[in-house]
């Protein structure tokens, strides 16, 4: 019958005009820090952005390059960087539906190496997974001809930005670590390859035309050195036009905490250069006895040491101290979860690098942590957790089961007192 049907149509097609402000699609967030939202993305502008960005970012050529974004195409990444700016630049891309560790642990690399892929697009869970699995994976396969590398998702610890450079990029592609969110429609905040001067874990500077800066809780904005709350001070075509059915969350939750700027939920700092770096969301930055500490930074602390293969923490209620630290860990192979120095060595690891304030109250060797499909880790739950609550909502998550498995282990784990 597929045959007796494309035998009646027609071989040109023509493609049907829409006003810019025409609604394009509903997508919904993973919803990590709360009930998922209907975000409104319209035909004109996120198509714009969508492919400039596409473009600059990567430094596309179109009649050369392979490009490959590993992201589900259901999500925002997949329908900006797979779908809308990729078809519409006519680049030549990989698309791949699986897992990384099927057959084997070099899938990935295996494709970018038969299908000569230049150009990378993941996110930070799947580079510290690949890191948890061991080196020499990779450096069996051909991945000469990978020439930009990005990064999506959450913000990259430096050690993970590292090693993708040096074993999937042999030290000498460009790393680009990109800021935006399903509600910006496509990258806001980005280093360009052969541009701008790397650093490891900063997404560095707004894009052209986009207004971003790091301000105080009086919206002042905060000098070079500090930190604060991002925010986007100026209109950027991709951006949402509503929550779908609920117009008052949308200003609610978008645009009350700072009168005529939007506030992305997300903590950041500016360093000597005015550089920005992510934070995380702001529901992750934890009071500890009067001291504002970043989950992601405590997390790159753990991450730096050479057992720990990824972490996630989060603040839970402390009647000493307003809010304790509780890490979870995933080790890498060599390492033991029975090993109880080993405990002890990563506390002293995380106050050697942030300081004594920053040591985790207690530290837990999991062996998965709760993932939404866009592989990011839903630190709600494991506060949750972490006080001893009902679960939230779990509808995003993977594989709900691990959610079980960390609530069983939790209660044996010995606490610094």
């Amino acid at each position: 019958w597929w045959h007796d049907l494309l035998a009646t149509q027609p071989a040109e097609h023509t493609p049907e005009a829409f006003d810019a402000e025409h609604p394009l699609f509903i997508l919904y967030t993973s919803g990590t820090t709360g009930k998922p939202k209907g975000i409104l993305h319209t035909s004109g502008g996120y198509l714009t952005q969508a492919a400039y960005t596409h473009w600059a970012v990567f430094d596309l050529k179109p009649e050369t390059d392979v490009y490959w974004c590993t992201a589900d195409v259901g999500w925002v990444t997949g329908h900006s960087y797979i779908v809308y700016g990729p078809l519409a630049n006519g680049a030549t891309q990989v698309m791949y539906e699986g897992t990384p560790d099927t057959p084997h642990q070099g899938r990935f690399w295996e494709i970018v190496q038969k299908y000569k892929v230049s150009i990378l697009y993941t996110a930070p869970t799947a580079i510290r997974t690949f890191m948890k699995w061991g080196d020499d994976i990779p450096a069996k396969f051909d991945l000469s001809s990978l020439r930009v590398l990005g990064s999506v998702g959450e913000p990259i610890n430096p050690e993970a930005w590292i090693w993708y450079r040096k074993h999937i990029g042999a030290d000498r592609t460009p790393v680009v670590d990109t800021w935006w969110q399903t509600e910006t429609g496509a990258m806001m905040i980005s280093p360009l390859p052969g541009v701008t001067d790397a650093k490891p874990g900063s997404a560095q500077c707004p894009l052209p035309g986009i207004s971003a800066t790091v301000v105080d809780d009086e919206a002042n904005e905060v000098p070079d050195g500090g930190g604060g709350y991002l925010v986007l001070t100026e209109p950027w075509p991709s951006m949402l036009r509503t929550i779908w059915g609920d117009d008052q969350r949308f200003k609610d939750t978008y645009w009350s905490r700072f009168e005529g700027k939007y506030f992305a939920g997300d903590g950041a700092k500016k360093d000597e250069d005015g550089d920005i770096w992510l934070l995380g969301r702001v529901d992750d930055v934890m009071l500890v006895s009067g001291h504002n500490i970043s989950t992601t930074e405590v997390e790159s602390a753990l991450v730096s040491h050479p057992a720990v293969a990824e972490a996630a923490v989060v603040g839970a209620a402390d009647e000493t101290t307003g809010q304790a630290i509780v890490a979870f860990v995933i080790l890498r192979g060599t390492a033991s979860a029975d090993d109880e120095s080993l405990i002890g060595s990563l506390r002293d690891h995380v106050g050697a690098t942030l300081g004594p304030i920053a040591k985790p109250k207690r530290i837990l060797p999991v062996a998965e942590l709760p993932k939404t499909r866009s592989g990011k880790i839903m630190r709600r739950l494991l506060r949750d957790v972490a006080e001893n609550r009902q679960l939230g909502d779990v509808t995003t998550l993977t594989d709900s089961s691990v959610m079980d498995l960390i609530q069983s282990k939790l209660p044996a784990t010995p606490s610094e007192d």
